[in-house]
């Protein structure tokens, strides 16, 4: 199996997730509206960053990637469905950067889930 197409897919899931974590935890006015807009303000805008926190951690993490991008793969899920049906895909004239990059994690999350299924009892046996 290819060794670099999955590092470049944990690298992208990882940085993206851990570059937004300072918008979630210094209370930033972006990520107040958007928690806001979604009636989870503020206990939604921190609790996703602490999940988003350790899913980084462990999409980073060899042993541990599969569980980190199934984490992953729910909360851009989640995201990414609050774009679609609350906020719009752009959020105060961000030009749909915060939808872009929830697709990006969610698409990332979803191959390193698929690769590494072996590793989740869940998934093992496909």
């Amino acid at each position: 199996m290819n060794k670099i197409l999955p590092w470049i897919a944990r690298l992208v899931a990882a940085v993206i997730l851990l570059q937004t974590l300072f918008y979630k935890f210094s209370g930033a006015e972006e990520s107040v509206y958007i928690f806001s807009q979604l009636h989870a303000e503020p206990w939604g805008r921190i609790g996703s960053g602490i999940m988003e926190l350790i899913a980084s951690v462990l999409i980073l993490i060899p042993k541990t990637t599969a569980w980190g991008a199934l984490l992953g793969v729910g909360i851009m899920g989640g995201a990414i469905l609050s774009h679609i049906f609350v906020l719009g895909p752009v959020v105060r004239d961000d030009g749909g950067l915060l939808f872009i990059y929830a697709i990006l994690v969610f698409i990332s999350c979803l191959y390193l889930v698929w690769i590494y299924r072996k590793s989740l009892p869940v998934l093992n046996k496909i």
